[in-house]
């Protein structure tokens, strides 16, 4: 049997197969043992000793390499290419965050590269100047709206019918090249002609707009903490203490701080300033909070969860597994599309190989981060922490002029070890390495 492993922030509202206030209280709890800050730090420590280590490896190793880059390399650490590293890992990011979705079920998107391809594919066709000339914001909804159903698609086939998601995806990442080829034609190319596409990645905002970003983000924090508390107090279920709130918020406030005061320097030349958050960081920050609120605090998160960990105790237990799955990948192939966005805005063009080669770095993100490839175990700032960790090392071997077949050893390497990290410590945890 494999271990079902609850997120940290569980969802408001009760279960509809809770049957007493004692079921409502242990979904409300879902943070380990209370007490005071001693109380917290044991026994995060003994997760840590049973297996239970979430992202810390991840975050160790982005220490780790940016310490190493910052000394191997005098331009790794300056404004410039902070900026720069933040811009490159937005799509993986959200790549990595879209296969989340799928991973914590066990699953796998092979597609989800190529379903931003053909979501491109589809918006610059349509949005060309020189021939359908629709509007841009209608064409970017059909985009979106291809995500959609291509994860329907997807879910129909692999929740459904039972096929596994690794054939069909497998199959669509086949398939959709050729559906590239189509829409887009061999050999062509259409550039990004939206002001307001391109501004996603190449553009910033006014450096008192980042200060305010902050402050949204304290507010935010602060707000979903005491509602949290309200809850769990209305439950009967004790409170972490409220030193705990004071410390997370302090750590947000420091590292934001500092990341954005980094960011309003000058990076650009003596006659053109360049500073400012770039436009895509709060957009993506955005999306990492709706997907953390939808996983944290709704039953659909905590049903992702139990599918993940058991998927045929989930079901003897009154889930609607099927349901839960075909949602999971409808969200996927979404995320995959606004990944797209943010690569085709980068790149300034969309070609009929766009998204081909990102997939299989993507799923490398998630599981580097955290996310248990046996399903039941993850979040989705995992695979953001993970996505930083790839970038960093493709942004750091290059400032080195490093051969780029040396990142790939690199990243292949840190790959098969979190891959390694996660078996044991799931053994470590009581699971098993086997499917149930």
């Amino acid at each position: 049997m494999s271990v079902t492993s609850t997120p940290e922030t569980p969802g408001p509202e009760a279960d509809p197969l809770d049957t007493s206030l004692t079921d409502v209280a242990s979904d409300l709890i879902g943070s380990g043992q209370e007490g005071g800050v001693l109380d917290q730090a044991k026994a995060y420590l003994q997760r840590i000793r049973s297996g239970d280590m979430g992202a810390l490896p991840a975050v160790g190793g982005l220490v780790v390499l940016a310490i190493l880059f910052t000394a191997l390399s005098p331009y790794f650490l300056t404004e410039r290419n902070f900026a720069n590293l933040l811009t490159q890992a937005a799509t993986l990011v959200m790549l990595a965050m879209a296969l989340v979705f799928v991973i914590l079920l066990g699953e796998i998107d092979l597609s989800a590269g190529v379903t931003s391809g053909v979501a491109m594919s589809l918006f610059v066709v349509l949005a060309d100047p020189g021939g359908i000339n629709m509007n841009w914001v209608l064409a970017l909804i059909i985009a979106l709206l291809s995500g959609v159903a291509i994860g329907t698609f997807i879910g129909f086939f692999v929740a459904r019918v039972g096929i596994p998601s690794f054939v069909v995806t497998l199959g669509l990442f086949l398939g959709f090249q050729g559906l590239q080829l189509i829409i887009i034609g061999d050999g062509g190319l259409y550039r990004i002609q939206q002001s307001q596409i391109l501004a996603i990645q190449n553009n910033n905002l006014p450096d008192w707009a980042g200060w305010v970003m902050l402050a949204v983000i304290l507010l935010v924090s602060l707000g979903t903490s005491m509602v949290d508390r309200r809850r769990r107090a209305r439950a009967g279920v004790p409170n972490r203490t409220i030193a705990l709130m004071w410390i997370r918020l302090g750590i947000i406030l420091v590292i934001g701080g500092v990341v954005i005061f980094l960011l309003n320097q000058n990076r650009g030349t003596p006659f053109v300033a360049v500073s400012g958050v770039p436009i895509v960081v709060p957009i993506t920050l955005f999306i990492l909070w709706l997907g953390t609120f939808v996983l944290d605090r709704t039953k659909f998160g905590r049903y992702i969860y139990a599918v993940g960990g058991n998927a045929e105790a989930a079901r003897r237990a009154g889930i609607k597994v099927i349901g839960i799955k075909w949602i999971a990948f409808i969200c996927c192939s979404t995320l995959a599309v606004v990944s797209g966005i943010f690569s085709a805005s980068k790149v300034g063009s969309v070609d009929a190989a766009f998204g081909r080669d990102i997939v299989l770095s993507g799923v490398a993100a998630a599981v580097v981060g955290g996310v248990s490839l046996f399903g039941g175990r993850g979040r989705l700032i995992h695979g953001a922490v993970g996505a930083l960790v790839i970038a960093v090392i493709t942004n750091g071997l290059g400032l080195l002029n490093l051969p780029g077949g040396v990142n790939f050893l690199v990243t292949g390497g840190v790959l098969i070890l979190a891959a390694t990290v996660d078996a044991v410590s799931r053994v470590r945890a009581g699971g098993s390495l086997i499917r149930t």
